[in-house]
């Protein structure tokens, strides 16, 4: 019986010659890049929800909060991608933020299988004040960078990112 070859959906990501930055042998978890942005995330994280507890939000809350703001969405569904949430989690997100009278949902005349969202007057208060935060925060951990270090490590993170995102692409193919 002939094995199915699957192709390696990281040498597939890659259009030039792979390094090995890592090994096995001798691997630090602590040295990863995967480490690194893991712990400059939660840390980040824990200074937003720091600076938004006061104000009653959560880290949870204040995602979705601010992609209605900034129009990245307006139904359900559309939040629910947005956010990487399934269905019943969404639907708890949203009722602790319509208790909080931050957002309404509104069942759409001509779908009714749509929910459509929209911020309530407190609500978009609130989710005004949330790029006030990330910007303050984010610059605090940017301290001592220059703008062209800045750039360049943003420039690292997007192919970084695309990489991953290539990565997860192929992976997805090769399941079907």
């Amino acid at each position: 019986m002939a094995s199915k070859h699957k192709s390696d959906p990281v040498a597939d990501a890659m259009s030039c010659p792979m390094v090995e930055f890592y090994r096995a042998e001798g691997y630090k978890p602590d040295e990863s890049v995967g480490y690194l942005m893991r712990r400059i995330l939660s840390l980040i994280a824990q200074g937003v929800e720091r600076e938004l507890e006061p104000k009653g939000l959560t880290n949870a809350q204040w995602v979705p909060l601010l992609k209605l703001y900034m129009g990245r969405a307006s139904t359900v569904a559309e939040l629910a991608r947005e956010c990487d949430l399934d269905a019943g989690s969404m639907t708890r997100l949203l009722d602790r933020l319509e208790a909080k009278d931050l957002c309404r949902r509104i069942r759409s005349s001509e779908d009714r299988r749509v929910v459509n969202l929209e911020l309530t007057d407190t609500g978009r208060i609130a989710a005004k004040e949330i790029p006030v935060i990330l910007s303050r925060i984010q610059n605090a951990h940017l301290a001592g960078f220059s703008v062209e270090e800045w750039q360049t490590l943003k420039s690292y993170l997007r192919r970084i990112f695309e990489t991953a995102q290539t990565l997860q692409a192929s992976a997805e193919k090769n399941e079907k």
